[in-house]
């Protein structure tokens, strides 16, 4: 772990396997920490952002930093790729982007912070009225084992920029790159203390940084249910709280879509990093007149998708992350059966070729859903699609709609005007149309209902680490005689 600018294992002395998910061989023994290792990192993150070490220089003096950290992540990019995809499992094409999108978003709040900001008022003489925005302080960071560079990435970028210390802990099961971005950190010479990071457990680690009352902000990102907790342990001093959750987005195709377009993207939403994501387009609603005939053009081209270890330059979809997981997902086909959907394709493990060790997973999809079902409601984080029928444009809002989560939603149809009608009507936060996936560190990312609270990238995740101060500045320096004597 890395704590006041030093390399330390865990005060327990213990430790964790790293696993590479497509073949179940240990890649790396990580540190494993616990709430004593938290609470001396939060101390020096403390102690480091009360000196002002960090928040008292200019902001292009802390840009510098950032820029010299995109410059050192692109130098070591084939490195942290292939690092990525033997922790995580993701195909390199997918974690070669990853790397290089982390740099992107260190050069754009790098240049972000230089930029004017604050505002300024007219008021009544002889008064100057302004707010300016300063650092939160101490900012808990926690991601999960998905992405576990660019996340990280994501919340790291914007807290230094704003002039934050930060406790950063990543997912205990994929710290391989977290570790090599913090060696970039240490090499690129940010002050002792700035930015601290701890690994170990959600419960232990993570829930120490949701209490201790030395933490200013609390960033996750990850599932609804620890995002519950967490914003239950932030109570300890009201914490400002930035929550990104979980999803179970609709992918709305109308009849009147570019067919194979929609096939290509209906694939992507769902398939891309193994279903492991977020946003993922996991339920496809289908117009009537064109339900049969997309589903089968779809079930023939996700059996088609070539599934095996990332490091093959011939992969296109990679393992799950963790046998457990695998399990889990794979238990939602016999819920979905029970359920009374049909399984178009898919639904099993993968162990033949080689992949025996590893943890694959056949592309899934099911039909005939209904939307009560558990497949259709609950987020399953994994190459899993519930395909429902929708009749008119008023019947696809309502299914898209129908879900506690609100993260995002795509819509596809070569009628301009609908698109815009569903999209406004759609209760997500971040949606498509024509398209899907597309993410950009320009603009904000973050969901309604339980997919959470805030948004990251772009100035709302900028914001977001900042607390906002008013000024008042009286022009007239003189008695105010509101007493007589």
């Amino acid at each position: 772990m890395f704590i006041n600018g030093e390399w330390v294992q865990a005060q327990s002395g213990k430790t964790r396997e790293i696993m590479n998910p497509a073949n179940g061989q240990i890649i790396a023994v990580a540190a494993e920490g616990d709430v004593v290792d938290a609470q001396n990192a939060i101390e020096v993150a403390r102690q480091a952002f009360d000196s002002g070490v960090w928040s008292d220089l200019s902001p292009a003096a802390r840009a510098s930093f950032l820029f010299k950290v995109a410059d050192k992540l692109e130098e070591r990019a084939e490195e942290i790729a292939h690092l990525e995809t033997l922790d995580n499992g993701k195909p390199l094409r997918e974690t070669r982007f990853d790397v290089a999108d982390a740099a992107a978003c260190f050069r754009y709040y790098a240049g972000l912070v230089t930029k004017p900001d604050g505002q300024t008022y007219h008021v009544a003489d002889p008064m100057q009225a302004m707010v300016v925005r300063e650092p939160v302080g101490v900012c808990g960071l926690i991601v999960p084992w998905n992405y576990p560079l660019l996340m990280g990435v994501w919340k790291i970028a914007p807290a230094l920029a704003a002039g934050n210390t930060i406790v950063f802990k990543p997912s205990e099961v994929t710290p391989v790159t977290s570790i090599k971005l913090f060696e970039i950190l240490q090499e690129v010479g940010i002050p002792k203390g700035v930015a601290n990071l701890v690994m170990g457990p959600g419960a232990t680690v993570g829930n120490e940084l949701a209490e201790n009352v030395n933490v200013d902000k609390i960033s996750f990102t990850g599932g609804t249910a620890t995002g519950r907790s967490i914003m239950k342990a932030a109570t300890s001093n009201i914490k400002k709280i930035s929550l990104e959750l979980g999803g179970k987005s609709p992918n709305i195709v109308f009849a009147d879509a570019d067919f194979e377009t929609a096939v290509d993207y209906a694939l992507f939403a769902i398939y891309a990093n193994q279903g492991q994501v977020c946003a993922a387009g996991s339920r496809l609603l289908l117009e009537e007149s064109i339900h049969d005939r997309f589903l089968e053009r779809l079930a023939e081209r996700a059996q088609h998708i070539r599934v095996g270890p990332g490091t093959d330059p011939q992969t296109e979809m990679g393992p799950l992350i963790s046998q457990a997981h695998m399990e889990k997902v794979l238990s939602y086909v016999e819920i979905g059966k029970q359920e009374g959907a049909r399984l178009v394709c898919g639904g099993n493990r993968l162990q033949d070729g080689g992949l025996d060790q590893g943890f694959f997973m056949e592309p899934t999809i099911f039909a005939d859903t209904t939307p009560d079902m558990r497949i259709v409601q609950e987020e399953i984080f994994g190459p899993f699609l519930a395909v429902q029928k929708f009749k008119d444009e008023a019947d696809a809002i309502r299914l898209a709609n129908h879900t506690v989560y609100g993260l995002a939603g795509g819509v596809f149809t070569s009628d301009g005007a609908k698109a815009m009608r569903v999209i406004k009507k759609l209760r997500a936060g971040i949606t498509w149309v024509n398209c899907y996936h597309p993410t950009y560190n320009e603009a904000p990312w973050g969901g309604y209902k339980q997919s959470g609270i805030g948004r990251g990238l772009g100035t709302f995740g900028f914001d977001e680490f900042t607390e906002v101060k008013q000024i008042n500045i009286n022009l007239q320096v003189e008695p105010i005689g509101w007493f007589e004597k």
